[in-house]
Order: C-alpha cells, then sequence, then structure tokens
C-alpha cells in the first residue's frame, strides 16, 4: 500500500483588495480566500461555496457570477467584505491546515466606512477577528455557519436561517443586538 502523501503548506499572501466603501455598514469577513477563489479573482468564487446562493435568498434578488455585478450587488446592500488573515502558511483551501498566521489590516475600511456590525462567515474567520481585531475595532463579531462547500452540515435553508441578521441589519442600517466592546 503506498504512503499517504500530504501536500506541503505554501506560504500565502492575500491577492485580494477588500471591498468597501464610504457608505458601507457592514462588513462580511470570510478567514482566507479558497485556492479557487484565488483563481477566480473575488471573495467566494469557489463555485460551490454558498456565499452567493445565500445573498440571493436574504435579499431576493439574483446574482450573476460577474464579477462586476456581485461587487455591485455588495455595495447597494452597504456591504463591505475581506478576511480576517492577510499572510499565513496553509495546505490548498483548508481553514484546518492554516499556521503563521498574519492578520489583515482592517483599520483602512474602519477610518473610511461607517461599519456597525461585522459578521464573521465562520468559525475559523471569528476565531482571528477576535484574537487581531475585534478590540481595536471596537466591534464584538458575530459568528454565522460557514458558507463553505466544506461546512456539508448546513444546507442553504439552514444557512438562511442564521444569516438572517445580516439582511436585518442591512435593511435597518443597524442591528438589534448589535453590541460594541466597552
Amino acid at each position: 500500500m503506498p504512503a499517504k502523501i500530504s501536500s506541503p503548506a505554501q506560504t500565502i499572501i492575500h491577492p485580494l483588495k477588500p471591498l468597501y466603501r464610504a457608505d458601507s455598514k457592514l462588513l462580511i469577513l470570510g478567514s482566507f480566500p479558497s485556492v479557487k477563489t484565488r483563481e477566480y479573482g473575488f471573495f467566494y468564487g469557489h463555485p460551490f461555496n454558498r456565499f452567493w446562493p445565500l445573498m440571493a435568498a436574504l435579499f431576493k434578488e439574483e446574482i450573476s457570477t460577474k464579477i462586476e455585478d456581485r461587487r455591485a450587488f455588495l455595495l447597494r446592500h452597504k456591504i463591505a467584505v475581506y478576511d480576517s488573515i492577510y499572510q499565513c502558511d496553509i495546505v490548498g483551501s483548508s481553514d484546518a491546515s492554516i499556521q503563521n498566521v498574519v492578520p489583515t489590516n482592517l483599520r483602512p475600511i474602519f477610518e473610511t466606512a461607517e461599519i456597525r456590525q461585522v459578521f464573521c462567515n465562520g468559525q475559523t474567520s471569528y476565531y482571528y477577528y477576535q484574537k487581531y481585531h475585534a478590540e481595536s475595532c471596537g466591534i464584538q463579531g458575530v459568528k454565522l455557519p460557514s458558507t463553505s462547500p466544506a461546512n456539508a452540515r448546513y444546507r442553504l435553508d439552514d444557512l438562511v436561517k442564521e444569516w438572517q441578521a445580516v439582511a436585518a441589519a442591512s435593511a435597518h442600517g443597524e442591528p438589534e443586538n448589535s453590541k460594541e466592546l466597552a
């Protein structure tokens, strides 16, 4: 029986710029872009990631696969997107393999936009947001289930229920359970 060969970790620097503008109110943070997202060139580019079908369901809009349409959708709903990690050692797209993390610099987003709520797409994003960003940003992050295809425990309908706070915060400008750090 041949020995199992594991892929070595690669040091990857985040290839995408954050998406935001001055009127952004919500920030959705992933952990680090997957291989497919890095190839696609925009957030949540893996064809099996449920982020875009989830946004379409939450906001009751169709969203094309064109990057410019996806950018316009997020900006229209005053949603900024980025990731908690700027650089790390990672095997493929596995969050479980992440080591030697360099956090992203979220300061430009918070200095430019009036971010009122931070939503973390999955446990890894939440962990690194809390570790490196929550105190300095002054906003407690909200952990949401990951939209990654690796999170098979959640069906799209389950994600829609769990992510309702994003649509509510976008519609009302500020979520009911928004907590600022003291």
